[in-house]
């Protein structure tokens, strides 16, 4: 990699805020029980209550795979089904881990734009599913990902529509929340209004992508869940023994709004570099940009020449790139990617 290399491959590849590495520090002093005993542990139940304005279960895991597999794992059956968009981070990057975790629970894909489920496409694929069919994988729980894998964001009615349906046929409703805090920027509304008063039961909260070190969160709003999900995280090797350095990383990610500050700050400068590319010739945004991705089509000699200039992204599919901006995504950071772009069309003979 260049050493000037500008890096908008995930919000994975960002540095860790300094509020949540001295969190860290401060919980290294003296002693503590192991294992999620501790004090700070304890404290993070009743801090996150209060931010989502209702009592629940909080476990912080290692990684946001951990938590989506191990809620989905908890609200299902080995003869289970979980229904998702096909382009869902379980359904494809985690490896199978949901199937795994549950024990054979299969993922079955339903119709929706930009990454999201549709609420009619998952109640005819309910009604289709042969409950009650021994030959047939049984309804369990629907995933929603929130934003979702192509940077859209569910809107609150959405989300309450698609619990509604789950619900009504006795689904759990879990939300992958690895980009939540993006999200709720997005919304303008409360933590409560985008989970549990909108149908979510079990919630992966992302901490890592956005300014954490090591560690996501399983918040449980349904109490008939949370008993299992101890079992699952323990036989699965996922409990933390210094829960205490977890804990404070959430702890501190939530006080005085730092989640939302760090991802206002790759939402903004998402929507700058959005605001200064979109209609420039030869270049199409195949998604919205509601959160903190850009989904971009553009002509292979402009992709080459931006890897030639040291610009790092991800690619999906032959044409088109993706860039994703951080909490620590500076402007000039931003400037440079639009220029490049912008000189990289006009020098495109395709354009």
């Amino acid at each position: 990699m260049r050493p000037d290399a500008i890096d908008f491959r995930s919000d994975n590849s960002g540095c860790a805020a300094p509020e949540l590495i001295e969190a860290i520090n401060t919980a290294n002093r003296g002693t503590a029980l192991g294992y999620g005993g501790d004090a700070l542990t304890q404290a993070l139940q009743d801090r996150l209550a209060e931010v989502f304005e209702t009592p629940l279960r909080v476990f912080p895991v290692p990684t946001g795979t951990a938590a989506n597999a191990v809620a989905l794992a908890a609200s299902c059956t080995p003869f289970g089904a979980v229904y998702c968009s096909a382009l869902a981070h379980i359904n494809t990057s985690e490896c199978n881990a949901t199937s795994f975790f549950g024990g054979g629970t299969k993922l079955v894909a339903v119709d929706g734009p930009h990454g999201k489920v549709d609420a009619k496409a998952l109640e005819d694929a309910i009604l289709s599913a042969g409950v009650g069919l021994t030959h047939k994988n049984q309804p369990c729980a629907v995933n929603l990902v929130q934003a979702t894998d192509m940077g859209a964001i569910y809107q609150t009615d959405e989300l309450a529509a698609v619990s509604a349906v789950a619900h009504a046929h006795g689904l759990k409703v879990h939300m992958d929340g690895a980009r939540f805090s993006n999200a709720l920027v997005a919304l303008g509304c409360t933590p409560a209004q985008a989970s549990w008063r909108a149908g979510v039961d079990l919630l992966s909260l992302g901490v890592t992508k956005n300014g954490g070190l090591l560690t996501d969160a399983i918040v449980v709003f349904a109490p008939d869940t949370a008993a299992n999900i101890e079992f699952h995280l323990r036989r699965a090797g996922l409990v933390w023994s210094k829960m205490r350095f977890a804990s404070a990383q959430v702890m501190a990610y939530v006080e005085d709004d730092l989640w939302l500050r760090l991802a206002r700050q790759a939402n903004f400068a998402a929507a700058r570099i959005s605001a200064q590319i979109d209609g420039l010739r030869g270049l199409r945004l195949i998604a919205p940009v509601q959160a903190n991705e850009l989904f971009v089509e553009l002509p292979e000699s402009a992709l080459a020449g931006l890897d030639k200039e040291g610009f790092l992204f991800h690619r999906r599919g032959s044409a088109v790139a993706r860039f994703v901006c951080r909490w620590d995504t500076t402007e000039a950071e931003c400037a440079a990617l639009c220029a490049a772009i912008d000189q990289l069309l006009r020098d495109s003979p395709s354009t």
